[in-house]
């Protein structure tokens, strides 16, 4: 009697084989397939961690295809994934992590304090960034003045129902800047809070 052929199952590789296989990897078309797969169904947990773990390896690989870190940056929620991509040496990627508005707000505040002038101003108009790291970049001397308008607009504009006294403190550091337009220093000359009022009329005496 013959003996059906046995169907040979695919080798398993353990998950930190594979890790560092990808980590140290050259290969940009095996990482960028693996960048690309679509994840597992969050029912598979075992296999979603398994995917999840393996995309920080691919996105830490400076050998992954900038495309693919970048579409990394820009559409995952995962934290262990973002630290990775945040400590980028490419601009654009960390300038996507920047915008991403799964990050944590730990991570995002991290941004605000880049080495790239962009990365921070991207990092400070994200929904995340914390009120203390907003205020930072109001009393930041290398703050755009397009920032600078932007974060103006805090407890006004933007997000009316924040915090009022942390609102009126971004708002009269954004008028004590000698970054931000004359004309946004006026605007600010009208603020509902006296302190901002004060720190705008204090700004536009000194011509």
């Amino acid at each position: 009697m013959t003996e059906a052929p046995q169907t040979q199952q695919p080798k398993f590789e353990a998950l930190t084989t594979v890790y560092e296989r990808l980590r140290h990897s050259t290969d940009a078309a095996e990482l960028s397939e693996f960048a690309r797969r679509p994840l597992p169904d969050k029912s598979d947990q075992a296999g979603y961690s398994r995917a999840t773990a393996l995309l920080e390896a691919v996105a830490g690989n400076p050998h992954t295809p900038l495309e693919d870190r970048i579409a990394l940056a820009q559409t995952m929620p995962f934290p262990n994934i973002l630290v990775k991509l945040a400590q980028d040496e490419s601009v654009e990627v960390r300038k996507a992590v920047a915008a991403n508005e799964q990050d944590k707000n730990w991570l995002v505040g991290r941004l605000t304090k880049d080495e790239s002038a962009e990365v921070r101003e991207v990092a400070l108009r994200n929904a995340r960034t914390s009120w203390k790291m907003r205020l930072e970049g109001a009393q930041d001397p290398r703050t755009s003045p397009e920032t600078l308008a932007f974060l103006a607009g805090f407890g006004v504009d933007r997000e009316p129902g924040g915090p009022a006294v942390l609102t009126s403190m971004i708002r009269r550091a954004v008028a004590l800047n000698p970054n931000t337009p004359d004309e946004v220093v006026s605007a600010l000359a009208q603020d509902a809070s006296e302190e901002v009022r004060k720190a705008a009329s204090r700004r536009l005496s000194q011509g």
